[in-house]
């Protein structure tokens, strides 16, 4: 893992209102692998936003991945190994949360049947589901987050992606919040909630079909006339940037919690790490 991400309770200054009292406390931050070794500005980004809104933020240093990449090519063994270590490395959390839809979907959604021939673990894995939830939906539905203390200057526009919408119902969430920002405007693409074509090893296994979806869903992009394109899982983010970068486009590419966070003066996806 990072080692920024090894200590935990990450101290931070927000406007974010403060949480409800009935609110879960104690929260997890799973980190992602993409987020881990690509892009740890989005992981403090989620800090920021969480310890902001009133929880204690602890990043537990012995989280692997989730095992999407084997549960998705039918690595069930491998998958089980993997969901243990992570149902052990979060016990004992008020919440468990991802800033991906995909990650959060693992675990919220795929865990418990792993474990059918096994009813102890099966209970754990139950028990983890229910208190894992994605990054916008936490802040949002459990927290009751309306607003955040941030500005940015542009025209953004949101891509949808695939887990965060359809497993989980991620849509009004982050774009709720992003209303409450300075500077802001959203212009929505005419098919936001299409596949961008990444889908984890898919995009490895069907290039040429990858590509094409990418292409379409840059040119949709494209035509919003926004100048920054804002989404919930680096997967997609990652995949989208390059084809933009390939086809020469000025729209710069970042995880909506770095804006929300006030972190949208830092180098966006794919470009030098400096600040602007």
């Amino acid at each position: 893992m990072h080692p920024n991400f090894a200590a935990a309770n990450v101290a931070v200054v927000s406007g974010l209102p403060p949480e409800r009292p009935s609110s879960p406390r104690r929260v997890a931050l799973f980190v992602t692998c993409l987020v881990d070794l690509l892009r740890p500005s989005v992981g403090f980004a989620a800090v920021k936003l969480l310890e902001g809104a009133g929880c204690t933020v602890e990043v537990p240093p012995l989280q692997v991945c989730c095992g999407q990449p084997a549960y998705n090519t039918g690595d069930r063994a491998t998958t089980r190994a993997i969901a243990a270590q992570v149902i052990e490395a979060f016990d004992g959390y008020d919440a468990v949360v991802a800033p991906s839809g995909s990650c959060g979907g693992m675990l919220s959604h795929h865990y418990p049947g792993l474990f059918e021939d096994d009813p102890a673990m099966k209970a754990r894995a139950e028990n983890l589901a229910g208190r894992s939830y994605e990054l916008m939906a936490f802040l949002v539905d459990v927290l009751g987050v309306t607003t955040v203390a941030a500005r940015y200057d542009g025209v953004v526009t949101y891509h949808d992606s695939c887990s965060g919408l359809r497993e989980l119902g991620v849509k009004d969430q982050p774009r709720r919040l992003l209303q409450s920002i300075g500077g802001l405007s959203l212009r929505e693409m005419k098919s936001p909630e299409i596949c961008c074509g990444f889908g984890g090893t898919f995009c490895v296994k069907y290039p040429e079909i990858s590509n094409a979806m990418v292409g379409e869903k840059s040119a949709d992009i494209a035509a919003t006339g926004a100048d920054t394109l804002l989404a919930g899982d680096l997967g997609c983010l990652l995949n989208m940037a390059g084809k933009l970068q390939r086809d020469g486009s000025p729209v710069r590419v970042r995880h909506v919690a770095e804006v929300l966070a006030g972190m949208g003066t830092m180098a966006a996806i794919g470009e030098p790490e400096t600040d602007r």
